[in-house]
Parts: structure tokens; C-alpha cells; sequence
């Protein structure tokens, strides 16, 4: 899996950096990506990316804000002529998402070739797809927001070959039945096929926080995360200036990795007002003092295995 950002603004684009925007691809799991967020300028984004819209059969939006929504109605529409002719679609996030886009393509006059289904969230939920479990909470943000926990597919132990070659059974096709069923019969004998494979490994946990101020169902969305992927609108100055404006200052991004014991963190949504050598600068502060810690600001089109 790997995930790209698209845009890494906050509020407005600026000339390096453009509004909300981020690309959660599943192989191995699925041969599919995932959207969260698509502000103005998304489509034009993904141009200088090897992502192609007709892989795009998820879209999950954490809020209803113009820099995290702007360029949905572009981005659906092109999508009919970008490889998503008749592949469903569906779309994820608050109540009135459904509105919002409908409303638009229709006094666009814009005509879609594909299905949408469309899942307003009422506070919370869990949603289940392919082996995926995607649960969203509430944040604290002025308007609806919502974190994104997705937990992704178990991968089966390996084949102890040795186990096998134990009791008489060499390498074959047999050994595809030891693969997919739980239990295999060898030489009139029943076997259980967890005996003769590995520890299964579960898969990474991914965290995608909407924009917010500090809260309590923060927590139980990042806990354990192998990567979380968090706001901080407000990177130095007074922290009690950016909760006034329900955003998170990154002191407060700090405090939820410690919390939570999340393994990556990767953080986005930093003001418009912050260039490039000055988000550096900054970082290079942060990073001096051994209380901070590991984290990463990331910039467009930036691309993290996970």
C-alpha cells in the first residue's frame, strides 16, 4: 500500500501547495485507490501522476469545507472519460455531501456514466469492503467533521513446508487446499491447515483525521496506527489561537502520537501562510528538541510506502 498527497494546504492553495487532497492505493489488497478529500484542483493534480481516475471507486470527504470539497463535481464528471465508464463509485462523508454534488452536475447540466452510491455518515460509522473496515467519529471542528480508521486485511500465515514434508506431503497441488480451506486430508487422515502455516499477519492501520482541535474520539480513531495522517494548521505560535479556530496546533499532533502509539506520522494541512524553506525551518526547530516526536510534513505529490 502507499499513500500520495495531492494537496497539502490549508484553507487556500497557495503557489507550491494546493487544497486537501490524498490517495490511499490498496494493492496488494484491492487493484483500487481511495480519495479522501478532493479540494479545487484535484483532477488537474492527478494529471502529473500515474493514479488513474477509473481506479478511484472510493471517495471519503471529512467535512464540508470549499478547500476539502471544490473539486469534486470536476473530478466525478471526468472521471466518465478517464476509465471510469460504467465502474460504480461510491462516496463517503457528512449529511448534505449528497446534495452538494447532485446539485451541482446537475445545474452543470453534467451527465455521469458511471453509478454512485452515496453514504451520508450521522455521527459515526463502520463500513466493510473487500476485508477493509473503515470506521469514522466525530471530530471537533465548528461544522461535522470526521477521523477515517481503516483497518485493512489479515494476511494468512505462510505454508511451514517442513510441517508438511513431516507428515509425507511434498510440494504440489495439495498444497493450494492447505492454502484455502481449514481443514486438508492427506492419506485418509483429516488435518487442521492452521497447524501447517505461520502466524497471520494482520495489516496496517491507517488514520485520516478530518480537520479538528483536540478531542476525545481523537484517540480510539489513532490508536495503534501504523500510519496516521493528521492536520496542524498551526505549526509554531500561540496554540490557544488555533483551537479558538477549532484547528490543531502541532503540539497538540504530538501529544495524540504519544497517546496513541502511532509508529508514522505524517502531517498536512499547514496554513497557506508557510512556504516551503520556511515549513523547513520550522520543522528543523521542532526536530532539534529530543522531546518531539517522529514526524514528517509533507509536501505535494509526496508518496509514502506503508
Amino acid at each position: 500500500m502507499e499513500v500520495t498527497f495531492f494537496g497539502t494546504s490549508a484553507g487556500l492553495p497557495t503557489k507550491e501547495r494546493n487544497t486537501q487532497a490524498i490517495a490511499l492505493n490498496l494493492e496488494p489488497f484491492s487493484n483500487s485507490i481511495w480519495l479522501f478529500d478532493v479540494g479545487e484542483g484535484t483532477q488537474h493534480q492527478i494529471l502529473h501522476h500515474s493514479i488513474k481516475l477509473g481506479k478511484v471507486d472510493h471517495i471519503f470527504i471529512t467535512h464540508m469545507h470549499g478547500d476539502h470539497i471544490f473539486g469534486l463535481p470536476g473530478l466525478l464528471t471526468s472521471r466518465s472519460f478517464q476509465g471510469g465508464e460504467d465502474k460504480p463509485l461510491t462516496v463517503i462523508g457528512p449529511k448534505g455531501l449528497q446534495q452538494y454534488i447532485e446539485t451541482s452536475l446537475r445545474l452543470s447540466e453534467s451527465h455521469l456514466n458511471y453509478p454512485i452510491t452515496y453514504i451520508e455518515i450521522d455521527n459515526q460509522f463502520t463500513y466493510h469492503h473487500k476485508g477493509f473496515t473503515v470506521s469514522a467519529k466525530l471530530l471537533n471542528h465548528g461544522i461535522p467533521s470526521y477521523g477515517y480508521r481503516i483497518e485493512s486485511p489479515t494476511t494468512p500465515g505462510t505454508i511451514d513446508v517442513e510441517a508438511l514434508k513431516s507428515i509425507g506431503l511434498y510440494p504440489g497441488p495439495k498444497y493450494q487446499e492447505v492454502k484455502a480451506y481449514d481443514n486438508f486430508e492427506h492419506e485418509g487422515q483429516i488435518y487442521n491447515s492452521e497447524d501447517f502455516k505461520g502466524p497471520a499477519k494482520p495489516g496496517p492501520i491507517i488514520s485520516i483525521f478530518g480537520d479538528t482541535k483536540p478531542c476525545q474520539s481523537e484517540l480510539s480513531i489513532a490508536r495503534d496506527s501504523d500510519v496516521m495522517i493528521h492536520e496542524a494548521t498551526y505549526i509554531e505560535g500561540e496554540k490557544t489561537l488555533a483551537n479558538n479556530y477549532h484547528h490543531s496546533h502541532i503540539e497538540d499532533v504530538f501529544c495524540l502520537i504519544k497517546q496513541a502509539n502511532v509508529k508514522r506520522s505524517l502531517i498536512t494541512h499547514l496554513s497557506n501562510r508557510y512556504n516551503y524553506d520556511e515549513i523547513d525551518t520550522i520543522r528543523h526547530q521542532l526536530k532539534a528538541n529530543e522531546n518531539v516526536p517522529h514526524f514528517e510534513f509533507v509536501k505535494d505529490f509526496d508518496t509514502f510506502k506503508i
